[in-house]
């Protein structure tokens, strides 16, 4: 029993392989997406997925105002906002957000779907949303992905 010293590998912050990844949103569902795009922000594809630390990758998100929303979501969708005053409850509807700040939604809907706490704030920074199709990461080199 001795001779086999198997050991759970945990990733940290000096071991984890980061890597930048481009997205085109055009023509692409809101919340299928999103769902990706959190999954590879926390990393749930790589073989050494921690899920105290940060493993995901980068992920820029470009033409965000070119997205779509099926049935009759961009007239029912309702955002809720507080702005923290008594009767300061603002609602904005799927249309007019995709019309005048499309990067939200794509940012809304991919921070509902990480952790509610000091990690998801760490990983929501790692996502980057462009309304159209020039960025500034080009730096970077990201890698062009499909959505499945």
């Amino acid at each position: 029993m001795s001779s086999l010293s198997y050991k759970t590998i945990s990733a940290n912050s000096e071991t984890v392989n980061k890597e930048w990844l481009l997205i085109d949103a055009e023509g692409q569902t809101l919340g299928r997406l999103c769902s990706q795009v959190a999954a590879w922000i926390r990393g749930k594809h790589k073989t050494n997925f921690t899920p105290h630390v940060d493993c995901g990758d980068n992920v820029v998100v470009i033409n965000a105002s070119k997205i779509n929303l099926t049935g009759n979501k961009l007239d029912s969708k309702v955002y809720v906002r507080y702005t923290g005053y008594p009767g300061g409850q603002r609602f904005t509807k799927a249309r007019d957000m995709r019309n005048n700040t499309p990067v939200r939604m794509i940012e809304k809907g991919v921070r509902g779907m990480l952790p509610k706490n000091r990690l998801g704030d760490a990983l929501i920074r790692n996502l980057y949303v462009y309304a159209d199709a020039v960025h500034k990461q080009e730096a970077q080199k990201p890698k062009t992905v499909t959505l499945q």
